[in-house]
């Protein structure tokens, strides 16, 4: 053989093989890290019931870390997996890996004891995500069994009724977000709009109170990794597989009904696969081949809507911070803009920079929460600065974070809180910190 077709050839063969090994190292990573491939946690089959709470102790409080750390919400019994505000920021419902969803009657930050409503999921099924529906008084909660995921909406007059429910929702998918939202754009009606996202490629919106199914997407982008609906319930947005974020706009009739959802914009910006080139092969001067033997994946991990939703904060693996201009004439071609772009401030030991699991934006606009394993940061999202830092917020990954949309009596005074949930079964309330400071 030609000794240059032969180098080609072996340098082809080897480059192939190579990539297949990293791609394969990859796939068994992202297996490794599935939800799925926990352990099912045991249902705990009790009534519906309503008691106080007992929190903290005075020696557990003075083992607290932070002074930023106001609370903690005990009494699960396994991975909180979500949470969710009510509205009005009273009540703090959270889904547990136990088989149950609770809801906080959260009167005072600093109160010894809050009561608490306990809802217990249907006997196979584990809750992984919960969302309010219109008011405090009703509840939509994701269910997973080995048959699928199931919806269940429950409340208004009787909380221990199911109102609404359906199943198999996303065939056998898991549902990896629940998102809320309430119709206030255009001629939206007023009502809750909720998203739910599946872990492959779909993604399903319902009325909160009726359980229609309002409109259905495909991200076409191998895996969902979140999706969110902005607070005015106009645009829904989709963190994938990918480094780009797709925007769909939910348009009303003038009904208040949702009449369509269009996929009007993409977020494009944030760097994609790179491939490092690692060797190289010159054969009698004349023939160049090459063959790449590493890369790295930059795909979005999460991202959120400011509270005008006009702009979306995005977070990705390629180590930054991007904040969108999203208040565009998209039907003109006029296509989103980025505003700032800020270095991730966290890195492992050898410098390298690191990307945030979950991002949650303060009901001011100001302040980005942000969180990696058991590390919680807050960011300032004018300039990317470092407000403050818990290294060890949870004894555990971090499942969720989310802000109140209302100030919360602390004592004799009104303070922002934010919630973080946790593998560890507990939820911390936390002060805002000053951004001035």
């Amino acid at each position: 053989m030609d000794p240059i077709l032969a180098a080609a050839a072996l340098s082809v063969v080897l480059g192939a093989v190579i990539a297949f090994v990293f791609f394969k190292s990859y796939l068994l990573k992202q297996r490794s890290n599935d939800p799925k491939k926990t352990s099912k946690p045991q249902h705990v089959p009790k009534k519906y019931h309503s008691k106080p709470h007992s929190h903290a102790s005075d020696k557990e409080q003075s083992k607290r870390h932070h002074p930023l750390d106001l609370n903690t919400l005990k009494g699960h019994a396994d991975s909180v997996t979500g949470m969710c505000f009510s509205s009005d920021g009273r009540n703090l419902a959270t889904a547990c890996a136990d088989g149950v969803v609770r809801v906080f009657k959260l009167d005072d930050a600093s109160s010894k004891s809050f009561k608490f409503l306990r809802i217990n999921v249907p006997l196979g099924g584990h809750a992984v995500a919960v969302a309010f529906a219109d008011d405090s008084s009703s509840i939509v909660v994701a269910s997973q069994t080995v048959t699928g995921c199931s919806l269940y909406m429950y409340g208004e007059e009787n909380p221990k009724k199911v109102k609404w429910e359906h199943h198999k929702i996303h065939d056998k998918q898991a549902i990896l977000t629940l998102t809320r939202a309430t119709a206030s754009y255009g001629t939206g009606d007023g009502s809750t709009i909720i998203a739910s996202c599946s872990e492959g490629t779909d993604i399903l919106l319902w009325h909160g109170r009726t359980g229609k199914v309002l409109g259905h997407v495909d991200t076409n982008q191998l895996k969902n990794t979140m999706a969110t609906i902005s607070p005015n319930g106009r645009f829904l947005a989709a963190a994938a597989f990918t480094a780009d974020v797709k925007i769909w706009e939910i348009v009303y009739a003038k009904d208040g009904s949702v009449k369509e959802v269009l996929n009007v914009m993409q977020l494009k910006g944030h760097k994609a696969y790179q491939f490092k080139l690692d060797g190289l092969l010159l054969t009698h001067g004349s023939l160049l081949c090459f063959f790449f033997t590493a890369y790295s994946e930059s795909a979005v991990t999460w991202l959120c809507f400011s509270p005008n939703s006009e702009q979306i904060i995005t977070t990705s693996k390629d180590g930054s911070i991007r904040v969108w201009n999203i208040n565009v004439r998209y039907h003109l071609s006029e296509d989103p803009k980025t505003l700032k772009v800020f270095p991730i401030p966290l890195h492992d030991s050898s410098g390298s920079a690191l990307h945030y699991d979950r991002l949650s934006l303060s009901p001011d606009g100001k302040i980005l929460a942000a969180t990696r394993g058991p590390t919680l940061q807050w960011l300032c999202l004018e300039t990317g600065k470092v407000l403050d830092a818990a290294e060890k917020a949870h004894d555990g990954d971090i499942t969720w974070i989310t802000w109140s949309p209302k100030t919360m009596p602390l004592g004799n005074e009104q303070v922002v809180i934010l919630a973080t949930a946790s593998v560890d079964k507990k939820v911390k309330l936390w002060a805002a910190p000053s951004v001035t400071s």
